[in-house]
């Protein structure tokens, strides 16, 4: 998808050190990647701290199975 976006030049330059890459859109697409998947982890491991998931096996199950 194609867009157009205000970015200052120091926040683009930094993103292209960052994500190691020369050019800008791939750089800026990086980035983006990248917080969408660190986001996703966040909420991931908020909701196992709230104890969202249940799990239909115990502990002991899980490490009969050799799962750690």
């Amino acid at each position: 998808m194609r867009i157009t976006v205000e970015i200052e030049d120091e926040i683009i330059r930094d993103a292209m050190e960052l994500t190691g890459e020369k050019s800008k859109s791939p750089a800026i697409a990086k980035a983006v990647e990248n917080y969408v998947k660190r986001m996703r982890a966040k909420e991931l491991g908020q909701k196992l701290l709230e104890g969202y998931f249940d799990y239909p096996m115990t502990n002991e199950e899980l490490e009969a199975l050799g799962v750690e």
